[in-house]
């Protein structure tokens, strides 16, 4: 049986301003090497032995 993972990427990000602004979030920031808190999400959705994850769902705001 498929776990059908949510990933939530919505907000402006204001507690991460300058770095972080409603035109550019902080899930596609690169703050911790090359790739984005988005990027670094998704990769941990990945089936393994132990579990299997069917494709993510993501939600985000309406801006």
């Amino acid at each position: 049986m498929a776990i059908y993972p949510v990933l939530l990427a919505g907000g402006s990000g204001t507690r991460l301003w300058p770095l972080s602004r409603k035109s550019y979030p902080k899930q596609f920031s690169n703050l911790i090497g090359k790739k984005t808190l988005f990027q670094f999400s998704a990769k941990r959705l990945t089936s393994s032995d132990i579990i299997e994850f069917a494709s993510h769902i993501t939600l985000t705001n309406a801006d």
